[in-house]
């Protein structure tokens, strides 16, 4: 632990911006003093008190309720005082300026982001994995990311990585006292089964990554980008997906020169669509940057949605056109990112080719079948009522995890000729698996996950 983690701390725990109530938070040892100052009276534990909130002469600051919550019976396990006022922006600067002020004998500071919540994770009230929940839950867009943030945050993941873990532990055991014993006659490992618990293992780790992968994506969602000829309808069904005008529409071609963005949800999953400029040869330098930035957005996408104008499809030059972009695009992405073939303008023309998906920008017909398309090349697969909210760290983890447990097999397989690699690969398993909870992880790591907190968490 850091020195500054001695340190008690204070920070305005709402929102920036005006409102009803505004609370500052204070977390750290033997906050006595600092409550006498500033409330002019000592508090009962987790009982909310009404009285004012008193500056260095004794006058009142603002009127509200205080709250103690002696340690370990916190949300840091620190001793912890919040104080609930009116949620003007100068008067919580007032109320953190005087408990500053009068907790300098026990050298109170300015939170730094995250840092509460740090301390919760640093005192064992939560795992890493829930304290990336803490963030998760405030960042939620959608009530499906809230819900599933709030699984997470209530310990229903982390209780799948301790399950593991125990296994695990258990098998190691195992491994360990037949490296330890060799001259005993008993086979520790075929006794107990070891092949049928690393089965057995992988089995189960295999459900926690689906679900991990699931939650993974309802939090970060996927990234899509619409390309295509000028004038194909790119902009046309950026809008429609979107449900408002956000790109400008014309008949003229290259009409986008820049991207245009725009995150929807479906069936709770973001989705972050990307606009992006015609695909086709230019002498115009403008137009050339927009492409170019097309490009660039094309070849970082999760999904592309190829956009064709029906109206059009007959025609030679057209068709060697879409030839061309079709090259490139097999060319510039990686074979995991999907392409998907969409025909525009079927309120105009009513025939298209057999492959691809056919839809209007213009009057919605085909929309969802686009939208379930998405998520099916996405990987969504399971309800939002079961799913917790998860991050691609934990995804990762979790495939380095597979990867030892695999190693692992083929070292079991071997006998006692391998134990010693055998139980290495399950002493990494354990490692990646300790990573996502926190029960081992560097300060750099913890440093990242925590900066990206607000303030007063």
């Amino acid at each position: 632990m850091l020195a500054r983690h001695a340190d008690p701390i204070a920070a305005i725990a709402t929102a920036p911006g005006r409102g009803g109530v505004g609370i500052v938070r204070i977390s750290g040892k033997n906050l006595a003093p600092l409550i006498e100052a500033v409330c002019a009276r000592s508090l009962k534990p987790r009982e909310a008190t009404y009285l004012p909130f008193r500056d260095a002469q004794a006058q009142p600051i603002d009127q509200g309720l205080a709250i103690h919550f002696p340690a370990p019976h916190s949300y840091t396990g620190e001793d912890v005082l919040e104080l609930q006022a009116h949620g003007g922006p100068v008067v919580l600067q007032l109320l953190l300026a005087r408990c500053l002020e009068a907790g300098a004998a026990i050298c109170v500071r300015v939170a730094q982001p995250g840092e509460f919540t740090e301390r919760a994770f640093l005192n064992d009230k939560i795992d890493l994995a829930q304290a990336e929940a803490v963030a998760d839950l405030i960042d939620a867009s959608t009530e499906a990311a809230a819900r599933s943030a709030s699984r997470s945050l209530s310990g229903a993941f982390s209780s799948e990585i301790h399950a593991l873990r125990d296994a695990l532990i258990h098998l190691r055991m195992l491994v360990e006292a037949t490296l330890d014993f060799p001259e005993e006659e008993i086979d520790f490992l075929q006794k107990a089964d070891a092949h049928g618990q690393l089965s057995k293992l992988k089995h189960t780790l295999a459900g926690v990554m689906r679900r991990t992968e699931q939650g993974a994506l309802l939090r970060d969602g996927i990234k899509v980008v619409i390309a295509g000829q000028p004038n194909a309808g790119k902009s046309s069904l950026l809008n429609a997906l979107a449900g408002a005008e956000l790109a400008i529409v014309t008949p003229i071609a290259g009409t986008t020169r820049d991207k245009v963005a725009q995150t929807i949800q479906i069936e709770g999953v973001p989705v972050h669509v990307i606009d992006t400029a015609g695909l086709r040869h230019s002498e115009d330098e403008v137009e050339k940057i927009g492409i170019a930035r097309a490009w660039t957005e094309i070849e970082a996408a999760d999904a592309v949605l190829f956009l064709h104008d029906l109206t059009r499809a007959g025609g030679a030059d057209y068709q060697a056109a879409d030839a061309a972009i079709a090259a490139l695009l097999t060319e510039k992405l990686p074979p995991r990112v999907p392409v998907i073939d969409v025909w525009n303008k079927a309120d105009v023309e009513a025939t298209a080719p057999a492959a691809g998906l056919r839809l209007s920008a213009k009057t919605g017909a085909g929309l969802d079948t686009l939208r379930r398309k998405l998520l099916e090349v996405a990987g969504w697969q399971s309800a939002p009522e079961g799913v917790y909210i998860a991050r691609e760290r934990h995804v990762q983890a979790l495939r380095r995890v597979d990867a030892h447990l695999s190693q692992a097999e083929t070292q079991l397989a071997a006998q006692a000729q391998m134990l010693d690699l055998l139980a290495e690969e399950l002493r990494l398993a354990q490692n990646a698996l300790n990573q996502i909870t926190g029960e081992f992880s560097s300060d750099d790591l913890l440093g990242v996950i925590f900066s990206s907190f607000c303030i007063g968490k």
